[in-house]
């Protein structure tokens, strides 16, 4: 029988981690939390009008993640010329494919239980929203641990400017980031938007 591996206490402390983030954001009273995502929204809203992407691809909230579909909708219904996508999953330790999104569109689940635009045609989004359960100023995230973003990231070619978007609370002094993480361009929260310090 053979020997069970053995512990990895810096991969212990990350998902310990997590999980006191994930639950800091879950247990914000209703009532800050919206007040909270109308200012995101707003310094998310005018970023992207500064940076006029053609394609934005966004991420379906999760775990009372800020919640980017309004912004969204609103930024494609100012011009027929845009474009929205959103993952989907296909597969573990895959990059990420992005579908094209319309607001109202037909939407599937992915294999974590997440929406997807069903029967939409690969996108290739030149901006992404990346959210965070944790952040750190130079741009440096926690996920949920399964590495599709910093996959897609990689992947991808040319790479599309990425914004991390989580609420203040996510904010850390470092994420001790591991040698495969990708820092994100952007970071936009509640106090604003800035870019990743380099």
């Amino acid at each position: 029988m053979p020997l069970p591996a053995p512990a990895d206490p810096a991969r212990a402390e990350r998902k310990a981690l997590r999980r006191r983030l994930i639950a800091a954001r879950e247990a914000l009273a209703p009532a800050l939390h919206a007040e909270l995502s109308q200012r995101l929204a707003r310094h998310l809203a005018n970023l992207l009008d500064t940076l006029a992407p053609r394609c934005v691809g966004f991420y379906w909230p999760y775990r009372a993640e800020f919640d980017a579909r309004g912004v969204i909708d609103a930024w494609l219904a100012a011009d027929a010329g845009r474009r929205a996508a959103l993952p989907v999953a296909l597969a573990p330790a895959c990059a990420l494919e992005y579908r094209a999104y319309l607001p109202g569109c037909a939407l599937a689940q992915d294999r974590h239980g997440i929406p997807y635009p069903a029967e939409a045609a690969e996108s290739s989004p030149d901006v992404l929203l990346v959210p965070c359960n944790g952040f750190d100023a130079r741009g440096y995230r926690i996920g949920y641990g399964a590495g599709y973003f910093d996959r897609t990231l990689a992947a991808a070619a040319p790479r599309p400017l990425s914004l991390g978007v989580a609420f203040e609370l996510a904010r850390l002094p470092s994420t001790e980031p591991a040698p495969h993480d990708i820092a994100l361009d952007w970071l936009v929260t509640e106090a604003g938007a800035a870019p990743a310090l380099r």
